[in-house]
């Protein structure tokens, strides 16, 4: 379907869909107040409920991607989520379910999500994220229905000057309290 003689493709609304936030840490209440302007359905899965959370919860990312039409991933990295986004997963998101990846490469099955875009299995992916990165694979990259780009989210003079001044306050707070301002959890030996 053309847009307007732009030859664009007609893309997916997020009016009337539910959105399910995979990971809801800082950056995934941060992405899921974002969300609530555009009046949209959220819940989300993490690894227990969380008290004080209006969203609903699923116990597993399989039960989320079966109860939302887009799926935006924010966990972090690591063994723990290595290939938590499946096949089955992908399935359960079913053919209009959008994946959105801002976390890790590693957390979505790459090869799987390229045989869901290519079969119809989900709709479309937005990705900024890779298995292997700065590779993508090519298959990967001819899919009409994915949105890829490099992790370039602060890619702007205002953010990298903020995460700049983030990094000494950090350093400042440590050497003179011992703890940093924002640690990162997955750090071991350091106080929180």
């Amino acid at each position: 379907m053309d847009q307007a003689g732009w030859g664009l493709p007609a893309f997916p609304t997020l009016r009337g869909r539910r959105v399910g936030i995979l990971g809801l840490g800082a950056i995934g209440k941060a992405v899921a107040r974002r969300l609530e302007g555009f009046g949209v359905a959220i819940a989300y899965h993490g690894r227990t409920r969380q008290d004080g959370v209006a969203y609903p919860w699923y116990p597993s990312a399989l039960a989320l991607a079966e109860a939302v039409d887009v799926l935006v991933v924010v966990v972090p990295g690591g063994a723990a989520t290595a290939g938590l986004v499946d096949a089955a997963v992908l399935r359960a998101l079913g053919p209009q379910g959008v994946l959105v990846n801002v976390a890790r490469g590693s957390v979505v099955d790459e090869a799987a999500l390229i045989a869901a875009l290519q079969d119809g299995t989900i709709l479309a992916a937005g990705l900024d994220v890779y298995a292997r990165e700065p590779q993508v694979p090519a298959a990967l990259v001819a899919q009409d229905n994915a949105v890829l780009l490099p992790h370039i989210g602060s890619g702007s003079v205002a953010t990298r000057t903020a995460m700049g001044q983030l990094m000494i306050d950090n350093l400042a707070t440590w050497f003179a309290q011992g703890r940093a301002l924002t640690p990162v959890p997955e750090t071991p030996g350091l106080p929180g």
